[in-house]
């Protein structure tokens, strides 16, 4: 796991990227979780950064997970198109813990 200090200075990315492709390779998952409740106040500098450690997540053959987003750089990640796995968020195609499809009798096996 990746914890997000406060504010992240731009000459601290490209270590933090570093860090990322180095935690893909260790530990050999396909996923390196970035803490990001203490990443501060959002805004494009917090969208930067997560965008470059996508970047660099993908191009080692993976992804990062984001833990403990603000709801406000959630909203400010959709409004500029970026999509990342929250952890607890439901991975598409598959139903929520706990819920299950109803079947009504007489439905025809499908």
């Amino acid at each position: 796991m990746l914890t997000l200090p406060g504010r992240v200075a731009r000459d601290e990315v490209a270590g933090l990227c570093a860090r990322v492709r180095a935690l893909l390779e260790a530990t050999g998952a396909g996923v390196v979780v970035c803490d990001v409740g203490g990443l501060g106040p959002p805004g494009l500098a917090a969208v930067d950064l997560l965008a470059r450690l996508e970047l660099a997540a993908r191009r080692a053959g993976g992804r990062i997970r984001l833990r403990d987003p603000d709801p406000a750089l959630s909203a400010l990640l959709d409004v500029v198109g970026l999509r990342f796995q929250m952890e607890g968020q439901v991975e598409e195609g598959e139903p929520a813990l706990g819920v299950e499809e109803a079947v009504e009798t007489g439905d025809p096996a499908v």
